[in-house]
């Protein structure tokens, strides 16, 4: 049996009872994904789930095997898992897109996470500063960010109290041994609400579009105990570079490649000792806040980019 055969196998098992899908329909879905769209298997695993469920619009209970599973922002860690949680509603933001009825970010006192509330939803609108009962939540997980998703079948029920909400923020001391694959110029996906990195000019979600460029490095900070994954954004990528948006551009214009900017990249911070404090989500800390402390030896950070 195939792997993408595996996968659809699994799927199935998951939904038979409530879809009139077999195995090859799944199957065919995957294998466009994969092939066509070269979209990593998890990613095209859960665009599938994720289609399955909008178009069942199901009952919480029929997928997940019934109960309720009350959780704390801290318990979320992994994908597709349906979910109690009581939060405060931190910061709203506008939404990007027709079909988001509201988007922003709860929390409560083990951090905070991004919520998503479809437009198709009906659901009552969120107050900032408001504490809600959120019933049958949906996680998701996109580039190790994880978040929440609030469907037809959420219950809301607003609370008489006030959370504290917790600061989720971790601080690693370290040198940066790696640059991963990815890092550097990159384009991401125009659409609305769509922030996808683009892989041979196509989004795994919208197919072939014309991205939009941006900034980011996917390091790997050694402490001396164990490596951690930082992710770097435009901002962060800048001050720590020094290379801008524009100068990045022209670079890679000038040598019609953009692997010299990352090339650059490179030789400026690989070896250099950083404090790095910012969130944590999934594998990775995103880096809110960074400071140098000096170089590290260059042959052990040879050494240990070699071994990753």
């Amino acid at each position: 049996m195939t792997d993408l055969r595996q996968h659809a196998v699994e799927i199935h098992e998951q939904f038979s009872e409530q879809l009139d899908v077999t195995v090859d329909e799944i199957e065919e879905r995957l294998e466009t994904l994969v092939s066509e769209y070269r979209v990593p298997i998890e990613e095209a695993r859960r665009s599938v789930v994720s289609t399955y469920l909008d178009e069942a619009d199901m009952d919480r209970e029929q997928l997940s095997g019934g109960g309720d599973q009350a959780a704390e922002v801290a318990d979320i860690d992994a994908p597709e898992e349906w979910l109690d949680l009581t939060a405060k509603v931190v910061e709203l933001w506008e939404p990007r897109a027709d079909s988001i009825a509201q988007v922003g970010l709860l929390g409560d006192e083990t951090g905070t996470v991004k919520f998503t509330k479809w437009a198709k939803s009906d659901l009552p609108e969120l107050e900032e500063g408001a504490v809600y009962r959120l019933g049958n939540l949906v996680t998701d997980e996109y580039e190790g960010r994880f978040s929440v998703k609030l469907n037809s079948t959420t219950t809301i029920e607003e609370v008489d109290e006030d959370i504290e909400v917790g600061d989720d923020a971790t601080e690693i001391e370290g040198a940066l041994v790696d640059i991963q694959s990815g890092s550097g110029l990159i384009k991401r996906c125009p659409e609305e609400d769509c922030t996808r990195v683009l892989q041979n000019g196509r989004c795994s979600e919208h197919g072939e579009v014309e991205g939009e460029f941006d900034l980011r490095i996917k390091g790997v900070l050694d402490d001396g105990d164990e490596v951690h994954e930082v992710i770097f954004d435009q901002a962060a990528t800048e001050e720590l570079t020094g290379i801008g948006l524009d100068e990045a551009q022209e670079m890679a214009m000038d040598a019609l490649d953009t692997e010299v900017v990352v090339e650059e990249m490179r030789e400026t911070v690989l070896g250099r000792y950083y404090r790095v404090t910012g969130p944590t989500l999934g594998r990775y800390v995103l880096a809110d806040e960074m400071e140098t402390l000096g170089a590290a030896d260059p042959e052990s950070v040879l050494i240990k980019a070699r071994s990753l």
